[in-house]
C-alpha cells in the first residue's frame, strides 16, 4: 500500500506516511501508534505486532526531528576537529561515537581544517540546529565564542586543549611531559644533538612539547643550543619530507644524531626521506614520533612514539558534555591524561 496525494492536474505523487496513516491502516487509536514508538512496554504484543506491520507495509519513517521539537531537547551533539586528514582526530572521533552510541545520541562531525573562521562557521550552524551539545578541538583555546556559546544555552566541551580559567569542562593530554619523555628517551641512548621538527610555537602543544624537551636536556646537564629548531608550516607528511630534507643538508659536523617530531604524521615524512637519502635509522637518525596513530607501528622502520589516549581521550569529553546536559549540579572539570612512550624499532634498532 502507497500513501499517495494528488493537485488535480497531474499524476499522483507519492508522500511520506504518518502517524495517521499508520493508524488507520492498523485499526487503532493514535495514541496506540505513538505508545508504539515510544512506550511499547505498554502496548500488547499482538496490537504492537498490527501496527509494526502496518509500519512495515506504509515504509513509514520515523520524524525525530518532530519529536525532538515538541520534547524540547535534541538528541544530536556535535564534535568539530582541528583536522580531519590526522588519522589521531579520527580516533578521538571514534571515542566520542562511542559515548554517543551508548546514550541513544546521533554525532554530527564537523572538520574545520585548522582555520578559525570554518570553526566559527561550524559552531554557529550547530548552536543554529539546537544541538544537545558541543565538542570541539579549538584553533584558538582562547577564542570568545567559546564562551559565548554556553552563555546562549549550548554546553561545550575543548578536547585535546586546555583553558586556564576552567570556565569549561575540557580534556587533554599532558604535553610536557610528553616532550620530556621523549628527549629523556634519545638523551639514555647517547644522542646529545637532537632536531626538534614541528610548526611554530603559537600551536600550544607544540610550545609545551617542547618546554618539556628542553626540561630534560636541562635534566641531563645539557642546554638549549642541544635542541635543533626545524620549523614547519603545518603538521603533515609533507611538512616532515621537507624538513628531513634540510636536515639531511646541514654539515655532517652540525647535523643532528635524532629528531624529535611534534605528531607522527611529520615522523612519517621524515621516516620516508631517509629511506630515499639512503638514512640509516636509527643508525644515522633515530626518530620519536608523537601521538601513536596505527600508521606508527606499520611503518617501514615501527616508529617510536608518545601515546596519547586517543579514543579514551574522545569518550571522556563527550561524557563530560552528557554530564553537563543532563545534571543540574555539575562542575566543570579539566581533565589531563598521562602520556607514555612506546619504544620501537626508531630508536633502539632491529636487535
Amino acid at each position: 500500500m502507497t500513501v499517495q496525494g494528488s493537485n488535480g492536474t497531474g499524476p499522483a505523487e507519492v508522500r511520506a506516511a504518518g502517524i495517521k496513516d499508520v493508524a488507520a491502516l492498523a485499526g487503532v487509536s493514535l495514541g496506540t501508534v505513538s505508545n508504539v514508538l515510544n512506550r511499547p512496554d505498554r502496548v500488547s504484543p499482538r496490537t504492537r505486532a498490527k501496527v509494526e506491520a502496518a509500519m512495515a507495509e506504509l515504509r513509514f519513517v520515523r520524524n525525530e526531528s518532530a519529536r525532538q521539537l515538541r520534547a524540547g531537547r535534541s538528541r544530536v551533539i556535535g564534535y568539530v576537529m582541528l583536522d580531519g586528514s590526522n588519522p589521531f582526530f579520527t580516533d578521538v572521533a571514534a571515542g566520542v561515537e562511542d559515548a554517543a552510541d551508548e546514550g541513544d545520541l546521533s554525532l554530527f562531525l564537523c572538520n574545520s581544517d585548522n582555520r578559525a573562521e570554518r570553526e566559527a562557521a561550524y559552531l554557529s550552524r550547530l548552536e543554529q540546529q539546537r544541538v544537545q551539545g558541543i565538542l570541539v578541538t579549538p584553533v584558538d583555546p582562547d577564542a570568545a565564542i567559546l564562551d559565548e556559546l554556553p552563555l546562549r544555552g549550548t554546553p561545550l566541551v575543548i578536547v585535546d586543549r586546555t583553558r586556564a580559567a576552567g570556565t569549561h569542562c575540557s580534556v587533554a593530554v599532558d604535553d610536557v611531559h610528553g616532550g620530556e619523555i621523549a628527549i629523556k628517551h634519545l638523551v639514555e641512548l647517547g644522542h646529545e644533538r637532537i632536531a626538534f621538527i614541528g610548526s611554530p610555537a603559537t600551536f600550544g602543544q607544540v610550545r609545551d612539547r617542547r618546554e618539556g624537551a628542553l626540561r630534560a636536556l636541562l635534566d641531563a646537564g645539557l642546554g638549549p643550543d642541544n635542541l635543533v629548531d626545524l620549523t614547519t608550516t603545518s603538521l603533515t607528511v609533507a611538512d616532515g619530507r621537507n624538513a628531513g630534507e634540510r636536515l639531511a643538508g646541514l654539515p655532517a659536523s652540525a647535523r643532528p644524531t635524532a629528531a624529535f617530531c611534534v605528531n607522527d604524521l611529520v615522523a612519517l615524512g621524515l621516516l620516508q626521506t631517509c629511506v630515499s637519502l639512503h638514512l640509516g635509522v636509527p643508525d644515522d637518525l633515530a626518530i620519536v614520533g608523537y601521538d601513536d596513530i596505527d600508521f606508527a607501528a606499520a611503518a617501514a622502520v615501527p616508529l617510536t612514539s608518545v601515546r596519547q589516549p586517543r579514543r579514551r581521550l574522545g569518550r571522556t569529553a563527550a561524557e563530560l558534555l552528557l554530564q553537563e546536559t543532563t545534571d543540574p549540579d555539575h562542575e566543570h572539570q579539566q581533565v589531563v591524561f598521562t602520556p607514555e612512550l612506546v619504544v620501537r624499532a626508531s630508536t633502539r634498532g632491529t636487535n
